[in-house]
């Protein structure tokens, strides 16, 4: 069976994309990311996933002590409404940093191919989450890998890119992803404080999807 690494954060996008995957035939290896998040319970989310999936998963622990974003600085307040341009929820090269870290896993396991839930249509913003970035980093893993000046290069795949979170929704649906164990929101309370972006912009995925979320 073929191989392929999976960026899992633990949200619906990601969890979506391992699903995805998996109906694709990969034999899937998780790769999460413990950098210093408020939102922590990301994390068990995405380990509670991982297991319902039968993914082997790690959990990489990472630090980004110069911060400079709402998800690593309890100082600096997460907005509770969109607003224009780049949010300060914004992580400076996280989507970089991830994807190295994949790009050198997968080509240490004989994967050849990274499945990262990445959306261009109801999203933040952020400037790592465009096709044209996604476009950049295969040309990069053609030519600074080994297996990419071999011929052979692992492939960057971004099934969601293109997607309004209302066809992600009901592609998770179809694709018996286990929605009740996701979880989006920016702060890591008890419950999902249903205002800063990624809480509104999956309930609104769930709306026009005419689907209850589980999550809640």
């Amino acid at each position: 069976m073929k191989k392929a690494v999976t960026l899992l954060s633990g949200g619906l996008d990601s969890a979506t994309t391992l699903f995805y995957a998996k109906k694709k035939g990969y034999e899937v290896y998780c790769l999460t990311f413990d950098y210093g998040q408020r939102h922590r319970k990301e994390i068990k989310s995405a380990v509670s996933i991982a297991r319902r999936a039968g993914c082997k998963y790690q959990i990489i622990k990472i630090k980004l002590p110069w911060k400079g974003s709402a998800l690593l600085d309890k100082r600096i307040s997460i907005p509770k409404r969109g607003a224009s341009g780049i949010p300060v929820t914004y992580v400076a090269g996280r989507n970089t940093i991830f994807l190295s870290f994949a790009l050198s896993f997968a080509e240490t396991i004989g994967a050849r191919d990274i499945f990262i839930g990445a959306n261009a249509v109801d999203f933040s913003g952020y400037p790592d989450c465009r096709p044209g970035y996604y476009k950049v980093f295969n040309k990069l893993s053609r030519l600074a890998t080994k297996t990419g000046v071999e011929g052979k290069a692992i492939k960057i795949h971004t099934p969601l890119i293109n997607k309004t979170k209302k066809e992600i929704v009901l592609l998770a649906k179809k694709i018996k992803v286990p929605l009740e164990l996701t979880w989006s929101c920016y702060r890591g309370t008890g419950k999902p404080c249903g205002a800063c972006d990624s809480c509104r912009l999956r309930s609104k995925g769930f709306k026009q999807a005419n689907i209850k979320d589980p999550a809640i």
